[in-house]
């Protein structure tokens, strides 16, 4: 239940507070005083996208808050603790907040003062709020609604997830299996391809570190006579040359081995340069054996060109670098395993169709018995509250019939593949709601003969008996009043007052003969203050329920006999 809404900077609204009551909560107010602000504001705590266009002129910021009594709601309880929002103090509510940006600022949304996403909202909304706006009695008169309400009413979701993913299952093994059912030509054609490609990289005799061999031995080659000049240059300081240095440094070894003899303390000295001496004399070793094997080719840089440039060939042919060329050349050798074994891919595609077909059966099967089920309880209960809505004399049922054709069932048929029902994402069969207003008038599809008025009785019906819940919401009503007025509007007053014993209902609307119901009514006005327009909410005592009432009887001038008749209502 929904006990406070604060309202800052939104759209007319510069400060607004409500304190909503349990049972039947009224809105009402002159066109065009911002009673769609509050249902907006409603409609942001449950998910809805939020613009900075909705934020009051002048301020940079809008802020919508929420409190809400969630006690003894476990669905949403659960959903709290599995997202850790659960937190403490939900004994005393559960607080929404909804922040609005300009500029650069970006909005923020928190649950129960924690931050928190869109997706958060839209998940428990249908545990806290359940809002019907003023055009969603339209949706009634579309088939793919009037089967989601059954659905809904059968509780019949679970089943019909089984269905959708069987159907996405069945849906990627037809389309396997078309791709496998090519043409003889295609499929020789492919192979003659396949073998070709497979040929061209296995002759080229890939090795995954090849390529960086082969540049580092370019970069050697095409160097070499420098590398030769450097290394004989170098092994001529250390050995060759009369000033070489080992020669100098058998001199120095001489004399540091006299100091040693003489001073004992510098043997340690004498022993480092010995190392020295004989390091240096490797290193010497080492470029002397790296010249005597050292190779100028230039016929081995031919080579080492030609054999890089195959390689750059077969990368731009192929895309990517030498070790995809080998994954290239893996998985060509498979896809030419598939077609030289077409046959029995294609046998075990088909397999694979008809489990996945089977398995799709069974589900479809289990959604058409829950919803079978379902037409027969909801007719009833529809049936049962046309009397209190002022249709007394109306018939409506729900009426199914199997689908004789769908864009999958007709691909199976293609690959000759037999199915008893047509597959279908929803189920295997059309739901249509038919109606009569009348005695003596035959039931025909609902948007077919219902007004406006009617609709939104009907809405109003299937609102309060499809999927009901074991803990109170807020159902919201933006102006269900639409095309009723006189006894049908009193009857939709008292269905609304009813509903209100077990849920707590907020409803907008113009009429006094569903206002009179209210177990509290607010209105919404709206007033220039310094330059400025502003949107205010205010509670009504009961003095001003009946200036109220009187307003919506009389219009703009309101007499004393409006004022009569208001107080009458409000008596009766």
């Amino acid at each position: 239940m929904l006990r406070y809404l604060n309202i800052t900077n939104l759209a007319l609204i510069e400060q607004v507070q409500i304190e909503f009551k349990p049972g039947l909560n009224l809105l009402s107010g002159e066109t065009g005083s911002g009673k769609s602000i509050i249902i907006d504001a409603l409609g942001l705590l449950q998910g809805e996208r939020g613009s900075a266009d909705l934020i009051r002129g002048g301020a940079t910021r809008a802020v919508i808050e929420g409190m809400f009594d969630v006690e003894g709601n476990e669905p949403l309880l659960a959903i709290l603790r599995e997202t850790g929002m659960e937190g403490e103090g939900l004994d005393e509510g559960l607080v929404i907040r909804r922040e609005l940006g300009t500029g650069s600022g970006r909005g923020r949304i928190f649950v129960n003062h924690q931050l928190a996403n869109q997706a958060l909202l839209r998940q428990i909304q249908p545990h806290i709020i359940d809002l019907h706006g003023q055009g969603d009695q339209q949706s009634l008169l579309h088939a793919e609604a009037q089967r989601d309400l059954l659905d809904a009413y059968a509780e019949a979701q679970p089943a019909r997830q089984e269905v959708v993913a069987r159907f996405e299952q069945l849906l990627g093994s037809v389309k396997r299996l078309e791709t496998g059912q090519q043409s003889e030509t295609e499929r020789l054609q492919s192979l003659d391809l396949l073998h070709f490609q497979i040929e061209e990289l296995e002759s080229a005799g890939l090795i995954a570190e090849e390529e960086e061999a082969l540049n580092e031995e370019r970069r050697r080659l095409a160097n070499g006579e420098r590398i030769a000049n450097l290394s004989h240059e170098a092994f001529a300081l250390l050995y060759e040359d009369e000033g070489a240095i080992l020669t100098q440094l058998g001199g120095v070894q001489r004399r540091m081995a006299e100091l040693s003899s003489l001073d004992s303390t510098l043997q340690p000295t004498f022993d480092q340069l010995t190392t020295a001496r004989h390091t240096i004399e490797d290193l010497a070793f080492q470029l002397r054996d790296y010249l005597q094997e050292l190779q100028i080719s230039p016929a081995r840089l031919q080579e080492v060109e030609d054999r890089l440039a195959e390689l750059d060939r077969l990368k731009r042919k192929y895309g990517g670098p030498v070790s995809s060329l080998i994954e290239k050349r893996e998985a060509l050798r498979r896809q030419r395993d598939e077609l030289l074994h077409h046959e029995e891919r294609r046998e075990a595609l088909r397999r694979e169709v008809e489990q996945d077909l089977a398995a799709y059966q069974v589900a479809a099967a289990a959604l058409t018995a829950q919803r079978l089920d379902g037409i027969d309880r909801l007719q009833a209960a529809v049936v049962a509250e046309l009397a209190d809505v002022a249709l007394p004399q109306a018939r409506w049922e729900v009426r199914w019939k199997r689908i004789d054709s769908s864009p999958l069932g007709e691909r199976l048929t293609a690959l000759g593949v037999a199915s008893d029902l047509w597959p279908r994402r929803s189920g295997a069969e059309a739901i249509e709601f038919y109606f009569s207003a009348n005695p003596g008038e035959e039931l025909r599809p609902l948007g077919a003969v219902a007004s406006g008025g009617e609709l939104s009785r009907l809405m109003l019906i299937l609102k309060t008996i499809i999927a009901p819940t074991l803990f109170p919401r807020t159902l919201i009503f933006d102006e269900i009043d639409t095309g009723i007025g006189g006894k049908v509007a009193d009857a939709v007053g008292l269905r609304l007052k009813r509903l209100a014993a077990t849920n707590q209902v907020l409803c907008v609307t113009h009429q006094s003969l569903i206002a009179r119901y209210a177990d509290a009514h607010f209105q919404v006005s709206k007033a220039v203050v310094e330059g400025r327009t502003l949107t205010d909410v205010a509670e009504l005592d009961r003095e001003g329920r009946i200036e109220e009432l009187a307003r919506m009887i009389g219009g703009a001038e309101v007499t004393s006999l409006a004022r009569r008749h208001a107080r009458e209502l409000l008596r009766a």
